[in-house]
Parts: C-alpha cells; structure tokens; sequence
C-alpha cells in the first residue's frame, strides 16, 4: 500500500517537473528570438543590455534541474517496480518512510547523506 501511494506521488512530482521543463525551455527559445546574436542594447537602468541573457540563462538552468529531479524520480520508480525502493543506495539499510514521503525519490538515508556526521559520537 505505501509503495503504491508512493508510485502515485512519484507519477505526480514527475509529470510536474517535465512540464515546468517544457515551460522554462519555451520562455528561454523565446527570449532567444527576441533578439539577433550581437545585438546589444544599451539603457541607462542596466547598462549592457544582457537582462534578456541573464533570463534565459537562468530558465535554461532551471529547465535542467526539473529534468535532472524527473530522471531522479525515474530511478526511483525503477526501484519500486525492482523491489529495491527504500533502501539506502551506500549503506543498504531501509530509509525511514518518513523520510520517502518528504522526498520520494530519496537514494540515501540520512546518516549517509550527511556524510555519517549523526553516526559519529
């Protein structure tokens, strides 16, 4: 039953994340049309005429990053259907639920992935 719902969730956040992708790409292909390579634009606010780069930039970015948590999201539903989901990818031992339904796709318990710093003592 929890892997199911977790399944659902993870179906869910993916979809999410493909379609921000998509939307992201989109205003970054539009903001490159706007303008001809090497036209520079000049005002009295921001100088160099680069905000229209610098915005694209940044949802090229953010298009890679919804695309990286959706292939993460991916391996976790590969889990699931292997029957390894919920175990921690270093250590082997089972991630909490608790900590599967804050992040689904979570590979490492949390001893691992803060380094082992809450094991030592």
């Amino acid at each position: 039953m929890f892997f199911e719902k977790q399944r659902e969730l993870l179906l869910a956040e993916r979809d999410q994340y493909l379609r921000s992708a998509e939307v992201l790409k989109a205003q970054a292909d539009s903001l490159a049309l706007e303008h001809e390579p090497g036209d520079v634009q000049f005002d009295e606010e921001g100088g160099e005429g680069g905000t229209s780069n610098i915005d694209r930039e940044m949802d090229l970015v953010l298009s890679a990053q919804a695309r990286s948590a959706a292939a993460e999201i991916d391996r976790a539903l590969a889990k699931i259907e292997a029957g390894t989901y919920g175990f921690c990818e270093q250590c082997g031992d089972p991630i909490p639920e608790a900590r599967l339904q804050a992040l689904p796709y979570a590979a490492l318990c949390v001893s691992c992935k803060s380094g082992g710093l809450s094991a030592r003592r």
